[in-house]
């Protein structure tokens, strides 16, 4: 832990956010939203998707980027299909109700899908596949980017890093994947910048053209590195497609003639297993690939293995008890804010 780092308990920083929304004249209810959700992030060690990136947030409020008054609404219906407009709302409120109907609709149908256009970052997705995991819902849910990495081959940023989220109900803890299509988050990036570090692996290329692992030569021009290299190149692409096509919104090429992430496309996909009528034997399957996984001689001594969305939730213990690490350069922009 470095020197400029703060702890913080959970229920300051809310506290916090929730006036600092209200300041900027969310209503009550969205202020109290907004606030849990970053807090929460921010919580379980994604600093980057949560407190940092509340400064942002506001600097898009400010700007009518984020239209406060605006949320999404169903524009067209399929049976268990929706497609929705988020109206340039608040990127959470939006990806929160549209998770909800989601659910809705698996439950009713078994499976639920909703499209969403025109809506504005959701922050942390695994917060979403969570929501789906608490409601007893599989959850799948992605979104697209502005451009931020190159196609494979290319030299320039053509394809965003498309998080992608996957979530399983689990009684002794839920399972959630949560992942960006780049090797790091861009979020992710600017911590270690913040934080004066070195990503532990390369993240994307420099202005020579070289691959690096130094945080602020890779934000220089925002030109992350794949997954996979050319597999995570494709993956990408289909994604943006699939939510574009399914949305009828905007693809990572129509985000990009922006000069600000903006008007994004998302998708929510929700399937209520109960429906199978077999709730012992799903859990009993689960548990058997994460304990033949746990159950393995480490490469390194003292590492093991998690499934996804384990550490998380050892975090979140952690910094219940302990106070959640902060950044004080971040706290104090927030607290400038308020008080400005």
């Amino acid at each position: 832990m470095i020197n400029n780092t703060l702890k913080i308990t959970s229920n300051k920083m809310e506290d916090v956010l929730y006036e600092l929304f209200l300041k900027y004249n969310f209503s009550e209810e969205k202020a109290k939203l907004i606030a849990s959700v970053h807090t929460e992030s921010t919580l379980m060690g994604v600093n980057s998707h949560g407190i940092n990136r509340v400064p942002l947030f506001i600097d898009y409020v400010k700007k009518g980027v984020i239209k406060i008054d605006n949320q999404a609404e169903k524009v067209e219906s399929f049976g268990n299909i929706e497609r929705w407009n988020g109206n340039f709302g608040s990127g959470v409120v939006n990806a929160t109700k549209c998770t909800n109907r989601a659910i809705e609709l698996a439950k009713k149908h078994g499976m639920g899908l909703v499209a969403l256009k025109n809506t504005n970052h959701w922050m942390r997705g695994g917060t979403y596949g969570r929501q789906m995991a608490n409601a007893g819902c599989i959850g799948i849910t992605f979104t697209n980017t502005q451009p931020n990495m190159p196609a494979w081959g290319g030299k320039e940023s053509r394809i965003g890093n498309n998080p992608f989220v996957v979530s399983i109900p689990r009684e002794k803890g839920h399972v959630i994947l949560d992942m960006s299509i780049s090797q790091f988050a861009f979020g992710t990036i600017n911590s270690y910048k913040l934080k004066g570090k070195k990503l532990p692996f390369v993240g994307g290329w420099d202005d020579n053209d070289e691959l690096s692992n130094d945080p602020e030569k890779i934000l220089n021009k925002e030109r992350g590195l794949p997954i996979g290299y050319w597999k995570g190149s494709a993956l990408s692409m289909i994604l943006d497609m699939l939510a574009t096509l399914l949305s009828a919104g905007n693809s990572t090429y129509k985000i990009g003639l922006n000069n600000i992430e903006t008007g994004i496309s998302q998708v929510f996909i929700s399937i209520y297993p109960k429906i199978f009528h077999d709730q012992e034997l799903q859990q009993k399957l689960i548990n058997e690939i994460i304990d033949y996984t746990h159950n393995v001689a480490p490469m390194n001594p003292g590492d093991k293995t998690y499934y996804p969305g384990e550490q998380s939730s050892f975090i979140r213990d952690k910094n219940l008890i302990n106070g959640i690490p902060v950044d004080s350069s971040i706290w104090k922009k927030i607290i400038d804010l308020l008080n400005e």
